[in-house]
């Protein structure tokens, strides 16, 4: 990092991946709009301790990158139907003709999270994407999703960093049926879930623990509709950090999701935003106990778009060692809705 008058400027505490090109995937009356990460943004850049100089852009992934996790084939379709102006790949799923391109550019920025954890200056870093990923599997786009950035970011930082042992922990109301996938058969990958269940997309029941040399590295915790922060971070607690322990991964990687929040209106988990805020307080210790504070966190989903940003920017503040209760919140708002002042 450059240095002033008075010698070089200290590494941020916290790295902000974000791209305005992220917009760009768009289909008038989609839930998974731009109008989510305009309002994530936004809530972030009004808390005044998330300064601007943690924000940052990152070089977009390339096909070599996509295919440390993909098919070609799978590669090859998407850029073709965006090359042919777009469509519909199933029901959920939408490309535009600029969604190729984007999506290198979302898995690019989440490669970069993970590569500034993982720095010779750990700086944990929040990479603010979309589409998400966690759904698209090596073969299929599913479930919003085109590319799936966090297991992207997981092999390239394998390649390039030569780490041996990586934990994903998915946060997302949503099994990340695309990750579990990716990972089914690896020992070196410990992908952890926790969603509610019934819900799209039908997969993640406690059964599912991997197979061959990866077989007990997948952890699924399904959870009851209406099971609140009580009983969601307890499982996190009880069950994922003695999980990721006895893996001992050298990074952390969190697929952060805001559709558990009790306003989404896809699911029923129930929870309030304060839940994400001490979730990720509880990640960053257990970073920073295994993996010299090694984390990093991907957007995923959320579609309630006044307490996505409420949960965000607590997340941001908690990964930052800050206080995590936003600063435009009024004095006395409610945990679970977050009022805001102002």
């Amino acid at each position: 990092m450059s240095g002033g008058p008075d010698g070089p400027r200290p590494s941020p505490p916290l790295a902000l991946l974000y791209d305005p090109i992220f917009l760009g995937h768009d289909s008038w009356g989609h839930p998974e709009s731009a109008d989510r990460l305009r309002a994530i943004t936004a809530g972030l850049r009004r808390d005044p301790r998330l300064l601007d100089e943690w924000w940052r852009g990152a070089d977009p992934a390339d096909e070599e990158d996509l295919l440390l996790v993909h098919t070609g084939a799978h590669v090859d379709f998407i850029q073709e139907l965006a090359m042919q102006g777009g469509g519909w790949i199933d029901s959920d799923t939408y490309c535009t003709p600029s969604s190729y391109e984007i999506g290198l550019e979302a898995a690019g920025a989440a490669i970069a999270a993970a590569e500034l954890a993982c720095g010779r200056t750990v700086v944990p870093a929040f990479a603010l994407v979309r589409p998400p990923g966690h759904h698209a599997t090596p073969d299929r786009a599913m479930g919003f999703c085109l590319f799936n950035n966090i297991a992207i970011a997981a092999r390239r930082v394998q390649r390039r960093l030569a780490l041996d042992r990586i934990a994903i922990i998915d946060l997302d109301v949503h099994h990340g049926n695309g990750t579990q996938d990716a990972f089914w058969t690896d020992s070196d990958v410990l992908y952890c879930s926790l969603h509610q269940s019934p819900l799209y997309p039908g997969t993640g029941s406690a059964g599912e623990r991997g197979d061959g040399a990866g077989s007990g590295k997948t952890l699924n915790i399904p959870l009851p509709p209406g099971s609140g922060d009580e009983t969601w971070l307890a499982a996190l607690d009880r069950e994922v950090v003695p999980k990721v322990r006895e893996h001992s991964p050298q990074l952390i990687l969190v697929s952060c999701g805001f559709d558990a929040l009790a306003t989404d209106p896809l699911a029923s988990l129930d929870l309030c935003w304060s839940a994400y805020a001490t979730a990720l307080e509880h990640l960053v210790e257990l970073a920073s106990e295994v993996c010299a504070g090694r984390i990093a966190t991907i957007l995923e989903g959320g579609y309630d778009l006044e307490q996505m940003p409420v949960a965000a920017t607590a997340c941001a503040l908690a990964m930052a060692g800050l206080p995590p209760t936003p600063a435009w919140l009024a004095p006395d708002a409610d945990p679970s809705r977050g009022q805001q002042s102002g």
